[in-house]
């Protein structure tokens, strides 16, 4: 099988960016087998907005999109999340600068939840809210990607936020069109969270092209 994924290459069906939480296996969660997935994992699984800043995450996407050719990408994020639980007492994070930092792209998710959900939230379902919140913060994030924004003009690429629950082992999918979590149900097609964007001067060049013949 090895030599057989050398000779051939990789082509994996989709680049899945999830946390680096030990209990969180994006190849054991799909049941996929080598070759199947590229996958990028972090703290939080965060997508940092681009900028002209090289980082690993970025480069993950770039090549997974212009090189691999990939039609799909998955944020995962996951229940009883340490990045996530760093954001809810970030004094937690004093010893540790870097992480606190890495976290700065998230502070969307925190303030959304904050702000738009009820005061005094018991903390298990504020962690939850958040963990939630940031799988969709971060595919905007992603949409700021020149490969990705390309890939979802030309139709060529689908966007998913996914939550993995370690305790029931269910992955929850992100309706982008009911703006809500619901369960992947194998027997219908998967829900997706971006669909490919339309191009906004694609009547008026038709137009033209009309009006140049």
């Amino acid at each position: 099988m090895y030599r057989q994924l050398v000779r051939d290459g990789q082509h994996p069906q989709a680049l899945i960016i999830a946390c680096a939480d030990s209990r969180v296996s994006p190849e054991h969660i799909t049941q996929a087998g080598p070759g199947d997935l590229f996958v990028c994992r972090n703290a939080g699984n965060i997508v940092p907005p681009f900028s002209q800043q090289n980082g690993g995450v970025s480069s993950a996407i770039e090549y997974a999109v212009v090189a691999l050719g990939v039609r799909d990408i998955v944020v995962c994020g996951h229940s009883d999340c340490g990045a996530m639980k760093g954001l809810m007492t970030p004094e937690a994070l004093a010893s540790m600068p870097n992480v606190a930092a890495w976290l700065r792209h998230s502070h969307a998710a925190s303030r959304i939840v904050c702000e738009a959900y009820p005061a005094g939230m018991d903390p298990k379902d504020h962690h939850r809210a958040l963990a939630l919140e940031n799988v969709v913060v971060q595919l905007s994030n992603l949409r700021t990607h020149p490969s990705v924004a390309a890939g979802l003009a030309k139709g060529e690429l689908r966007l998913h936020g996914w939550f993995f629950e370690i305790e029931s082992g269910q992955v929850l999918a992100y309706c982008g069109e009911a703006g809500r979590f619901v369960p992947i149900d194998e027997s219908e097609d998967m829900p997706v969270a971006h669909t490919p964007a339309q191009r906004i001067a694609a009547p008026e060049m038709a137009r033209v092209a009309v009006a140049a013949e």
